[in-house]
């Protein structure tokens, strides 16, 4: 998700598992994992950003340490409302007024989930908030050309939710979302090794384990080699440290990735011929943290017959596209969903 703001103009990429903050004239300025550490008797906050994501897994029995965005949208109104407040005071403090919001959300968001992201700005602090589109973009912070009457089509892979579009003339022609994505790819790891090898491991290991030797082909995995993890034995209840295989974890998430190609599929199934054509000749843009996922470019490309390429710094392109709208403040709120 994305946040922008009149006067002194911020962008801010709010995902579900990273906030990244743009300041016009500075670029990206904030860069924090999108977790609060919370009270769990009376609420209040404790930490918020990377302090609260130190805390996962750490944290004693009277604190909680949680994400409040899910797939992409809101699954704690109060909290994300906090988060979202605790990012918009960190870089705009000397605001006297309250600020505009311009809010990127998933492309298949229902109207409900699209109207909490509303409110939730609007309790943070801004004066009203405005909707676009998460692939539309990462497709300008990949510097694609969205307003030219050609083709371009972007796979935007977060931690909540995987974005697929085609997009010409300053709009979305065909697109698909769903939610594989990064964090379906750890939950998918934690389940395969408890499974296989009765050893229970946490969010942060999963993550970490993915990073190092994730895959995506079976293949590809057998030259990236093995690791050490830790956790619970399920069995004897005691910690316990295993080696896990690249080719272990390539299977684990050969369903996401599957799920991730089918609408790729799907959303090509959709376009337009000479949309079609275009992105046969410009190929298929990866954006977001998934599109760091070893080999997934080419097995994409093998499956689509399409050119297939991996975003100058993947991660940030949500961010960096809203930096780059800014100063076209009327074509969002001509925009406005």
């Amino acid at each position: 998700m994305v946040l922008w703001f009149n006067k002194k103009r911020i962008g801010i990429d709010l995902g579900t598992a990273n906030t990244n903050v743009y300041v016009e004239g500075k670029g990206i300025v904030i860069g924090e994992p999108s977790v609060v550490a919370l009270e769990k008797e009376t609420g209040d906050i404790v930490a918020v950003g990377e302090d609260a994501n130190n805390m996962i897994g750490r944290t004693p029995g009277s604190i909680v340490a949680t994400r409040p965005m899910k797939d992409g949208v809101i699954a704690d109104f109060d909290t994300t409302a906090a988060m979202m407040e605790y990012f918009i005071n960190k870089t705009s403090s000397r605001f006297g007024s309250k600020p505009q919001v311009v809010i990127c959300v998933p492309g298949g968001g229902t109207e409900v989930e699209k109207r909490a992201v509303v409110d939730a700005a609007r309790l943070a602090g801004a004066s009203d908030a405005f909707l676009i589109e998460e692939p539309f973009a990462a497709a300008i912070g990949a510097d694609l050309p969205v307003n030219e009457p050609t083709g371009s089509m972007v796979v935007d892979i977060g931690g909540g939710t995987t974005d697929v579009a085609t997009i010409s003339l300053g709009g979305i022609v065909s697109g698909r979302m769903n939610r594989s994505a990064g964090d379906a790819m750890d939950e998918a790891i934690t389940s395969y090794i408890r499974n296989k090898y009765n050893l229970l491991i946490g969010e942060r290991t999963a993550e970490s384990v993915k990073i190092e030797l994730g895959s995506a082909s079976v293949e590809a995995a057998k030259e990236l080699g093995e690791t050490e993890i830790r956790g619970r034995d399920l069995v004897t209840g005691l910690p316990q440290t295993i080696s896990i295989k690249a080719t272990d974890i390539s299977e684990a998430i050969s369903e996401v990735v599957s799920n991730i190609m089918s609408i790729v599929k799907e959303t090509l199934e959709d376009t337009p011929p000479e949309i079609s054509a275009d992105v046969i000749d410009r190929g298929i843009v990866l954006t977001g943290g998934g599109a760091l996922l070893n080999g997934l470019a080419e097995v994409i490309s093998n499956e689509t017959d399409v050119p297939v390429f991996v975003a100058n710094d993947p991660l940030n392109c949500v961010a960096m596209g809203t930096g780059l709208t800014l100063k076209h403040v009327e074509i969002l709120q001509r925009k406005k969903l």
